[in-house]
């Protein structure tokens, strides 16, 4: 059996078992793709020779073992290969941190432009880092800036010390354990985004058995989804200099949240890969509606 013909036997078979997607992947197939391909040591959109050759006993065996633990266990592909991608970047990830996916990955792309000029940045602060992919994928998309990363859990930290040190910007990327704000130092920061909990607590005990294998304290909030959110908004503009942005994922409460702050004038990004809530900030807006002044 070769690369492409496992495959099609992988994904049929993963349609078959009425997976759930959404960890990078969207149906049957893509998920087959990152599987093989991963386990494989490939590029996703690889299209070369070895896609057509035959695999030994050895490597046809260990495939079809994750195939079948994919199915069984629900584990995502991504906790079962220990990689996953990232803004164009291969990270590190288990159990102990969400499986990246953040349509955020577009903006760093595009080094957030026009929205930051990226001359200007020299401070940024990720929160709710978890496996670091924000903060490492920013440093490099932004090589004169250091960077700031926040997480209450420490083993997420440990995680994202891993991916730090894998790409090399362990000079610029500090890591910081704690509640949001609490004890990040008094400063200005350029860029501040966030993708923190945002799933009403009643909804992550009903989640796909594939959600479940991650950890709650990365996804669940209050009963509404927003107290995470609603904290953030309160607290940056103390963080933010005069010309710095907020960038925050709040996913499905973004209707929840426009609802409930009618007068603050979000800005919804809209992502050419998909994703969705996704919002914008300028400090002088945050300053306005929320409160709180740069500090000195």
């Amino acid at each position: 059996m070769t690369p492409r013909e496992l495959v099609r036997w992988a994904g049929s078979k993963f349609e078959y078992a009425g997976l759930t997607y959404g960890h990078g992947t969207r149906n049957a197939r893509e998920e087959a793709v990152y599987l093989v391909l991963g386990a494989l040591g490939l590029p996703f959109d690889y299209g070369g020779p070895r896609l057509d050759e035959p695999l030994d006993e050895d490597t046809l065996r260990r495939l079809r073992a994750l195939v079948r633990e994919r199915i069984t266990t629900r584990k995502p592909v991504a906790y079962l290969l220990r990689r996953a991608w990232f803004a164009g970047l291969e990270f590190y990830v288990d159990e102990r941190v969400l499986v990246p996916r953040s349509p955020i990955a577009e903006l760093i792309e595009q080094g957030f432009a026009p929205w930051v000029e990226g001359a200007r940045v020299r401070r940024i602060l990720e929160l709710c880092t978890g496996s670091g992919c924000i903060a490492a994928a920013c440093a490099l998309a932004f090589p004169e800036a250091r960077v700031d990363a926040t997480d209450i859990s420490p083993a997420a930290l440990a995680v994202a010390e891993i991916n730090v040190e894998r790409h090399a910007v362990g000079d610029r990327v500090r890591l910081i354990e704690s509640d949001l704000y609490e004890a990040v130092p008094a400063g200005r920061y350029d860029l501040i985004v966030a993708n923190p909990p945002y799933v009403p607590a009643a909804e992550v005990a009903v989640l796909p058995r594939e959600y479940q294998h991650e950890p709650a304290l990365g996804l669940a909030a209050d009963d509404e989804g927003l107290a995470v959110v609603v904290r953030i908004l309160r607290e940056s503009g103390a963080y933010l200099s005069d010309h710095g942005v907020l960038i925050v994922e709040v996913g499905d409460r973004r209707e929840l949240l426009s609802k409930r702050h009618p007068g603050v004038p979000f800005l919804w990004f809209d992502f050419e890969r998909g994703g969705d809530g996704v919002f914008l900030l300028t400090a002088a807006q945050l300053r306005g509606h929320f409160g709180g002044k740069s500090p000195a």
